[in-house]
């Protein structure tokens, strides 16, 4: 099984530059023709948050064009850029969100790794979280088939990057303490997968490996025990592969390089 990831698209309204420097859109198509051209293509598309700019129903509508190219199922989880109920209503056709408004939590079960989908957001914040009645849920997701393998995606991280200034918005850490108890009971775990730093980024965590998407509009400066945010000058857009063999799960990260990053 082959998912592919991408994560912190950030899509605004066409013509709009980001920072008045990144075509968002523009980078995202480029990643998207790059996935279409894989050679076998992926099972599965994950997308892990910060869909868009501003949470704005335009940029929903732009984000569902850029992906329309896309003939496998893509899962979608919000980020602290996004908007649930703009979020959910322009994709009414994926069946597995919940109504607008509502924490995007889901399981999708009927391949060989299950993938359980965790929304971090907290409205009107940039840091995340994880509330008791969605931890109480994945507890008993995990449980009911303790066998199974299983990857986990929601966009902010469960452990400290060393980022200072994405640390301080990343996952509480009374959530973060609970999540870690569930994850060490529970071996199935193949993987955690996020993104919301803008960078590649891998940490063993209480029994499995975390893994952070890097950003298919631009990347964070690696900037350790630096307060201030800075985008990377000379690092393309880029997306993951997660390649499951029957045994282990394998990431590989892509950088795709072209026009649009230099917009």
């Amino acid at each position: 099984m082959i998912i592919a990831q991408i994560s912190d698209m950030h899509v605004g309204v066409e013509g709009r530059l980001l920072y008045d420097r990144f075509d968002t859109g523009a980078c995202l198509s480029r990643c998207v023709r790059h996935i279409l051209q894989l050679k076998p293509p992926p099972d599965v598309v994950l997308a892990t948050g910060d869909l868009v700019a501003e949470g704005s129903p335009a940029e929903y509508r732009r984000l569902r064009d850029l992906l329309r190219p896309l003939a496998v199922p893509v899962y979608l989880i919000p980020g602290n850029h996004d908007e649930r109920a703009a979020l959910c209503a322009e994709f009414p056709d994926h069946a597995y969100l919940p109504p607008p408004g509502e924490p995007v939590r889901y399981c999708v079960e009927g391949r060989a790794i299950r993938l359980l989908a965790l929304d971090t957001v907290i409205p009107g914040e940039d840091a995340g979280a994880l509330d008791g009645a969605q931890l109480d849920w994945l507890e008993a997701r995990l449980a009911a088939v303790p066998s199974q393998p299983t990857l986990i995606f929601m966009h902010h991280p469960p452990f400290r990057t060393g980022i200072r200034c994405m640390d301080g918005i990343g996952l509480d850490a009374e959530s973060a303490a609970r999540f870690s108890a569930i994850v060490s009971r529970h071996r199935g775990i193949e993987r955690i997968v996020c993104g919301h730093v803008h960078r590649a980024i891998q940490a063993r965590w209480h029994g499995t490996l975390v893994s952070v998407c890097p950003s298919t509009a631009f990347q964070a400066a690696l900037k350790l025990g630096d307060e201030s945010f800075e985008w990377s000058p000379d690092e393309p857009p880029a997306y993951q592969l997660h390649c499951w063999n029957g045994t282990e799960l394998v990431t590989h990260t892509i950088t795709v390089t072209g026009d649009s990053y230099d917009s």
